[in-house]
């Protein structure tokens, strides 16, 4: 396409060694990482507030980084913008054969499974000689909640996992009950690896829940921040300050916060 082409001659324009824009010219793989992160979590906000005409420029962006990425790649000869492009129609092709090809699944979950079968096929092919972990290819620059649940999806697949969600239950009252120990201690190494096991233990939960957590948490966000809101806002038509607020006062306006229907 005509403006796919523009896009790849300016990114290359922006990266060219004597003419190009110093910024861009001077970025690695590594440096542009935060810059993707940064951008699909915008993607995702404007989906959250429904602002489709700003998902059409975040869209934009993050299209941006993928063709950041292959103009570096293509400069040291490694791939290019095209084979990004190969890469993915053939994977999406491989992996829905009951669209493209004659499998038949009688339902969602047979499809998911398949999917699944495939994305471990296609991990066994890339793998060395030498056994590749289950958990192999969970990347670590996963926020933290989306990585451990994921790490948790993978090892579950081969049986590692809870039978039901009472015992899930049961490990998070453990978990908290080894954190008030460590908190007891005062030894904050001990408190920190026990938080860690707390949350990683409600990851846990929200799994067996078929709750996403990272989406779980950033709704949970979103809830404080409107309710925080009211509260700055009731405070302000009242002429106050919320640091002159006693504890009792703003927990009352939190439990109206709670009832707020905007």
């Amino acid at each position: 396409m005509k403006n796919i082409q523009q896009l790849l001659d300016i990114m290359a324009a922006l990266r060219h060694p004597q003419t190009g824009c110093p910024w861009d010219i001077k970025q690695t793989f590594r440096t542009i990482v935060p810059y993707t992160l940064e951008e699909a979590y915008e993607v995702a906000d404007s989906i959250e507030r429904g602002d489709m005409r700003e998902l059409k420029s975040e869209l934009g962006d993050l299209l941006f980084q993928v063709v950041f990425y292959a103009q570096m790649a293509k400069e040291r000869g490694l791939f290019e913008f095209a084979d990004v492009v190969d890469g993915i129609n053939d994977k999406l092709v491989r992996r829905h054969p009951h669209v493209f090809a004659d499998a038949r699944f009688d339902t969602e979950q047979a499809v998911h499974d398949n999917w699944e079968k495939t994305k471990a096929a296609e991990r066994d092919a890339l793998a060395d000689e030498k056994k590749a972990s289950i958990l192999e290819g969970v990347a670590r620059s996963l926020p933290a909640l989306k990585r451990a649940q994921k790490l948790q999806k993978r090892a579950a697949r081969v049986g590692f996992d809870w039978p039901a969600i009472a015992p899930v239950l049961d490990k998070l009252n453990e978990e908290i009950a080894e954190l008030r120990a460590a908190m007891q201690s005062g030894d904050q190494s001990a408190q920190r690896e026990e938080l860690g096991d707390l949350l990683f233990t409600c990851v846990n939960l929200a799994r067996h829940l078929d709750v996403d957590s990272e989406e779980a948490l950033r709704q949970c966000n979103h809830k404080f921040e409107k309710r925080f809101g009211f509260i700055e806002q009731q405070l302000q038509q009242q002429g106050r300050d919320i640091q002159q607020c006693h504890s009792d006062e703003l927990e009352e306006l939190w439990q109206k916060a709670k009832t707020w229907p905007a």
